[in-house]
């Protein structure tokens, strides 16, 4: 996976640290989750090839889920988020959808995770990608799978607040598109992320670069 520009700014303010910029890739992002993508998710071709839609919606309300008890360790419990979704609109769908995708849907987040000392709760993150946040909007690019939806990977889901590319939550932090531009001089140049092809635009672009991806 390509090191993106959100990477680079979000090392840049101090939330991660030990960042490596300009490699083929970044295993993991530390104090920003784990790795592990689902399907292939940087690019316009990633996404038509393997989402069923994408859509701009932002999440309503949210329930914890899959709680997990620990009888050792400083963690006592971690747990899900089921996060409900309104969608604001759908910029395209393959031609055979696996699911058709509704007003509302759910998708499963990261969650928390509780130390037994004290019952801190410490936000869980996925690598390199939105929490998945109420209150925030969200370009993502969804694929139906063992019955549920999921996001392709970590470049399957791009802030989208205000409607515009690369502007609000990232990893639990709010940032604007100008904090994300400001990452650009430390990303790769062959950054072909749909992220970065819609930094500071809006559902225009990404319907423009779907269908583009969708002729080549």
């Amino acid at each position: 996976m390509p090191a993106r520009s959100v990477a680079a700014v979000l090392a840049a303010v101090g939330v991660v640290a030990g960042v490596l910029l300009g490699r083929p890739g970044l295993d993991s992002v530390p104090g920003c989750g784990t790795s592990g993508d689902l399907y292939p998710s940087q690019t316009a071709k990633d996404w038509v090839s393997y989402a069923d839609h994408v859509v701009v919606a932002g999440p309503v309300r949210e329930q914890e889920t899959n709680r997990r008890n620990y009888r050792k360790g400083p963690i006592a419990y971690a747990m899900d988020r089921r996060v409900s979704f309104r969608t604001d609109s759908r910029l395209w769908s393959r031609s055979s959808p696996r699911h058709a995708v509704g007003r509302d849907f759910d998708m499963v987040a990261p969650g928390w995770e509780v130390h037994r000392a004290g019952g801190t709760r410490v936000a869980q993150t996925a690598t390199d990608a939105p929490r998945l946040e109420v209150g925030h909007t969200y370009l993502l690019a969804l694929r139906w799978r063992e019955g549920g939806w999921v996001v392709l990977g970590e470049g399957g889901a791009v802030p989208f607040d205000d409607h515009t590319g690369d502007q609000g939550e990232w990893c639990g932090r709010v940032l604007s598109k100008e904090d994300v531009a400001e990452g650009e001089r430390f990303s790769r140049h062959d950054d072909h992320s749909v992220e970065k092809a819609v930094l500071g635009r809006n559902e225009d672009a990404v319907r423009r670069a779907l269908a583009h991806a969708g002729r080549d």
